[in-house]
């Protein structure tokens, strides 16, 4: 059976009081290429017209940069991209024999590529989330995708899902205290949490598609999401959604992945101008 090509369409408005002069635009908007994501074309329509150069960042994104010339009191910035999503709902996992109970022994030149992506990122001076992280520990050895699963599922259940509007994410320890947060927040403190157990994990960026319209973090078939991943010899990058509390790339449309979900917005820049110039910003996602 065929699998139908879709179609995904991210527009960014921003509409301002009164003119000014747009500083270069960093944009994340091109989604990634994997076995299971084929990417047909992507098309960036950008207004005013602007100057666009592409480049691969440290981990393999495909970052633009957008340059202006003159004044302008508006911004549009729409990347209509074409692919094939082909994630099995329910995936199989080829983890070395070695890798299947935790804790397992990482190889040394394992450990060093993947660097400060296998250490935690952020303070927690009373072990609060190492503490509540190695709660989901039943046994050693314990099955080490039961394990990483149990985390992801008792995120899941233990947090709201809180949308928030304002830019930026919390950290773990603040989103572990007051049980709630949105998909970054929640993908934040899974990366934090794994990464304290030894695991190499970074965050991921990119689209959630939701054709039954039931997932969590989504009111249509699709909308912006941020996930993690979870580095397992022999299986590679697993995908986690502590969100929905799944696992696998199903349904994931990935566009970046980087040590913190900072590196990964989708469209980031500045203007000169008056202050709160801007007046308004709106995103919209389709999917179909």
């Amino acid at each position: 059976m065929s699998i139908p090509e879709l179609t995904l369409c991210h527009r960014t408005v921003y509409q301002y009081n009164s003119p000014v002069r747009l500083e270069a635009h960093r944009l994340v908007i091109r989604p990634r290429e994997a076995p299971t994501l084929q990417l047909g074309r992507i098309n960036l329509a950008i207004t005013p017209e602007a100057d666009v150069t592409w480049a691969q960042d440290v981990f393999g994104n495909h970052i633009a940069t957008a340059r202006f010339d003159g004044e302008t009191d508006y911004l549009c910035i729409e990347a209509t991209s074409a692919l094939i999503l082909s994630s099995p709902q329910w995936p199989v996992f080829a983890i070395d024999p070695d890798a299947t109970g935790f804790p397992f022994p990482l190889r040394e030149d394992l450990r060093a590529d993947l660097g400060l992506l296998a250490r935690p990122q952020y303070p927690d001076p009373s072990g609060r989330v190492g503490q509540w992280v190695r709660s989901f520990i039943a046994s050693r050895p314990m099955d080490t995708l039961t394990l990483l699963q149990t985390i992801n599922s008792g995120l899941f259940a233990d947090m709201t899902y809180e949308e928030r509007t304002e830019e930026g994410h919390r950290a773990p320890l603040e989103t572990l205290i007051l049980r709630s947060g949105a998909c970054r927040d929640l993908a934040v403190l899974f990366v934090e949490g794994v990464r304290s157990l030894g695991f190499g994990a970074r965050l991921v960026s990119g689209y959630l598609y939701d054709p039954a319209g039931c997932a969590t973090g989504t009111t249509s078939k699709g909308a912006t999401h941020a996930w993690a991943e979870v580095f397992l010899p022999g299986a590679g990058w697993i995908a986690f959604d502590p969100t929905n509390g799944r696992m696998g790339g199903h349904n994931l449309i990935p566009v970046g992945v980087g040590r913190c979900i900072d590196q990964l917005v989708p469209v980031s820049g500045s203007y000169l101008g008056a202050q709160r110039a801007l007046r308004d910003m709106a995103v919209t996602v389709t999917i179909g």
